[in-house]
């Protein structure tokens, strides 16, 4: 998946995960997901949406870099992805934050 398709797609993620509150290309536009209104429950949402297609785990109170952006989500995927396709690893690993 390219990394316009995979943008794209984490940002319908969101979308849906919001019940549609927060549009697709609200959340291409740029800027924090919870200033555009993504709530607590829109997050737990999000994160179980990106785990179950992706295989990634999310922390969002983990240490390190933050996870309020797009561009943070999809940095997060990519690196995971590349990481299991590095190690052969199809299954979940550990936390990521």
């Amino acid at each position: 998946m390219s990394g316009t398709d995979l943008r794209e797609r984490i940002a319908e993620l969101v979308s849906e995960a919001t019940t549609g509150e927060v549009a697709a290309a609200d959340v291409l536009a740029g800027g924090s997901m919870v200033a555009l209104g993504v709530d607590s429950l829109g997050l737990l949402r999000l994160v179980d949406a990106i785990e179950l297609e992706y295989g990634v785990e999310v922390d969002l109170n983990g240490p390190g870099r933050t996870l309020d952006t797009l561009d943070d989500l999809v940095a997060l995927v990519s690196v995971a992805g590349a990481g299991r396709a590095a190690t052969g690893s199809g299954g979940t690993g550990g936390p990521l934050s």
